[in-house]
């Protein structure tokens, strides 16, 4: 198959694509073992303007996180070698990674699951399958900055 490059000017991308004052993308790690939901949400979050780092396991998103300064972590709670909820465990403890927020993936939607991914450290629990555009929505609101917080002090 042949690649052609081509050219793409700033005034012909959506609002989305364009990057940050700066030319700063948001980061957005996305922690999955099924390669296809990986590869999905990492194709669309790139197309939409992210810059996108991938895990398949607990352990890689722990050390990702730590070595790659993510501004947001999609973490699947299903995983191997480390599950998401003790991966982001880690990730809120360690004082270089407690602030990135983490958002829990889960396809098993049981009662009280949402909490426990909170008592995690989880800042937002979504249920999976979710629509790509429905992830982007949530993951610009929590990037968004806080009205409510008092920065310094």
């Amino acid at each position: 198959m042949k690649s052609t490059a081509m050219t793409v000017q700033a005034e012909d991308l959506p609002a989305a694509q364009e990057p940050a004052a700066g030319g700063n993308k948001k980061r957005v790690l996305v922690v999955d073992d099924f390669d296809d939901a990986r590869e999905m949400y990492a194709e669309y979050l790139e197309f939409v303007g992210f810059e996108v780092d991938t895990a398949r396991n607990g352990v890689e998103a722990v050390e990702k996180a730590s070595e790659g300064e993510p501004d947001i972590i999609l973490m699947d709670l299903s995983l191997p070698v480390m599950d998401g909820w003790e991966a982001t465990r880690r990730i809120k403890q360690d004082s270089r990674t407690r602030d990135i927020p983490v958002m829990a993936l889960t396809g098993h939607v049981l009662a009280g699951n949402a909490e426990h991914a909170r008592d995690a450290g989880a800042d937002e629990f979504v249920a999976k399958p979710c629509l790509p555009q429905d992830l982007e929505n949530k993951i610009r609101n929590m990037l968004k900055p806080s009205k409510g917080k008092v920065r310094g002090g």
